[in-house]
């Protein structure tokens, strides 16, 4: 039984080095590093489209590999080797074409894996509501980061199968599997310790901030549209600050995607927190992202945008042993536990019925995708009162802070820690495993119908254009163009040769016109078994393309 899976490589899924910084990005980055560092196969398998993508993949875990592992390369051209590991993990939700490409060979041959990220485009819906007509089978999953993220998946699928039940008569069974595993975080690169200490007093002596002075930090994409609103986070801050008359500093930490951004919380921090001192670092640098944890006393994010589906950086904060205030929202319900390891402070959004408006102009694109969130964003309150409160007692209480620091930090360790997650995913691909070894498949293909309707064999859905189709009955016989010199001139001209990786090879082509020059005519079901071999099909092809350029000429010689 399988307990591992084959990657899904596309190197912009697993790379944090760009200019971009997505939260898609990290988690892959830190899930494949999880996967090398963590997970019990002695194999490591790769799927990609060219061998130059497998080579970067070995160069980008290169690093990570401690024990011994041997990487091996699964072609795109070739899924049924999907077999070996027993699964493909795909870092998204497009599992749609995988799906119907498995059904072109053996459906019970691999298990097709998935994550959810950013759910609330509309071309992410479409793709979640694809996976109901998909073939799907039960040793299929589909992961959820969080249960926010399972209950919009299912409600989706509701309506979708309600209307597809009142569209054809029938409602589709629901056969994928839709664990929970969250993201994941490296516990072990946080400082803890002396360590930690060390960088915090180095850090507070660099910027000028005292011992005694209290820094809350907000890690993440730093986007009014797509994130998080900061003007709440700014009054709290200023609230808490007047009340405690303590110094306070705000640290921002990640990178503007416009200018008009930048500007946006650059006025935010002016207008609506001029009391405390604030310093942003651009958190797509490697060093940042992993030392200023250590110059904090309280992190916070108060998300409130759709995009959001886990969110890792209250994860990471608490790997970094820091008391977190955030928004009740998605996933941060789940991964925090309010007044245990911080504070969720509550959330408001409009009624159900409310945003139809906004849903018909992001269907007919007069709200792209970032205006269509921020206009939700902008209707999602988040309580300042209760934000300044819990502000306001982990600013005063050091004990307080001290305490659930320690529980987010045991936190981490035991749910998040991608040792813990890799552990969780290849349990989930042997369970999947063990019930594809036993269930019966979903929709089995029909003998002489298309595996995918949608994509059918053109020779099928076209076959009465031609006069005529190619028989088995057929002989072919010699045409004008079968000598050596014309076979090579066809293969030489470029307008005579497209698709040449199509056919069977030169040497096969002249091994057949050969036979029929030595034996004379020949049916084609006899060239079929007697050149075919683990090319069938392309051999028919072949035929096809001799015929039309007068190699091969059907019937008898005259």
């Amino acid at each position: 039984m399988s307990t591992t899976a084959a990657v899904f490589y596309k190197g912009d899924a697993y790379h944090t080095g760009g200019r971009q910084l997505l939260g898609r990005q990290v988690a892959g980055e830190g899930f494949l590093k999880g996967l090398i560092q963590h997970g019990t196969s002695e194999s490591v398998y790769c799927f990609t489209q060219t061998h130059a993508e497998f080579s970067q993949f070995c160069d980008r875990v290169k690093p990570w590999v401690g024990q011994p592992r041997q990487l091996q390369w699964i072609s795109a051209d070739n899924p049924p080797q999907l077999s070996l590991p027993g699964a493909i993990f795909r870092p998204d939700s497009v599992i749609s074409s995988l799906l119907w490409e498995r059904r072109f060979f053996d459906q019970h041959a691999y298990s097709i894996c998935g994550i959810t990220h950013s759910i609330a485009s509309k071309e992410a819906l479409e793709d979640l509501g694809k996976l109901l007509l998909a073939p799907v089978q039960p040793w299929d999953a589909l992961v959820c980061p969080s249960i926010a993220v399972k209950t919009v998946v299912e409600r989706l699928w509701d309506s979708w199968s309600e209307y597809l039940a009142q569209r054809t008569g029938g409602k589709p069974d629901r056969l994928i599997q839709l664990p929970v595993i969250p993201l994941g975080v490296d516990c072990a690169t946080f400082p803890q310790g002396t360590a930690a200490i060390a960088t915090r007093h180095s850090l507070r002596q660099k910027w000028g901030i005292g011992e005694q002075d209290i820094v809350v930090l907000y890690m993440g994409r730093l986007s009014l549209s797509t994130k998080a609103h900061p003007v709440p986070m700014c009054m709290a801050l200023e609230r808490a600050q007047r009340e405690t008359g303590a110094t306070v500093h705000l640290l921002l930490v990640g990178w503007f995607e416009s200018d008009m951004e930048s500007i946006g919380f650059q006025e935010s921090v002016q207008l609506f927190c001029p009391s405390v001192n604030t310093l942003c670092l651009d958190g797509r640098s490697p060093e940042n992202r992993t030392t200023v944890w250590a110059a904090a006393d309280i992190f916070i994010s108060l998300a409130d945008n759709l995009q959001e589906t886990f969110g890792l950086t209250p994860s990471e904060a608490m790997a970094s042993g820091l008391p977190v205030v955030v928004a009740d929202w998605n996933g941060y319900q789940t991964s925090v536990r309010h007044e245990v390891d911080g504070f969720r402070i509550p959330t408001l959004l409009p009624p159900s019925g409310a945003g139809l408006d906004l849903a018909l102009e992001h269907l007919n694109d007069r709200l792209g995708y970032g205006a269509f969130v921020a206009q939700v964003a902008m209707t999602t309150a988040v309580d300042i009162d209760a934000c300044t409160q819990a502000l306001i007692h982990l600013i005063q209480d050091s004990d307080l802070r001290q305490r659930m620091g320690a529980s987010g930090r045991q936190r981490a360790e035991q749910v998040f820690d991608w040792k813990v997650v890799i552990a969780a995913h290849e349990t989930l691909w042997q369970d999947l495993a063990e019930i594809r070894a036993t269930a019966s498949a979903s929709v089995p293909v029909q003998a002489g119908m298309s595996p995918y309707p949608l994509g059918d064999d053109p020779f099928h859905l076209f076959s009465h254009y031609p006069t005529a189709t190619l028989t088995a009955e057929q002989m072919v016989h010699l045409g004008e163009m079968a000598s050596t010199e014309t076979l090579n001139l066809l293969q030489r001209f470029g307008v005579t040769n497209v698709g040449a990786e199509r056919r069977v090879s030169p040497e096969t082509i002249a091994a057949m016109v050969q036979t029929i020059a030595q034996q004379g005519p020949q049916s084609v079901g006899t060239l079929f078994q007697q050149y075919g071999g683990d090319r069938p099909l392309v051999l028919l092809q072949t035929i096809g393309y001799l015929l039309k350029f007068d190699v091969l000429r059907l019937g008898h010689n005259g």
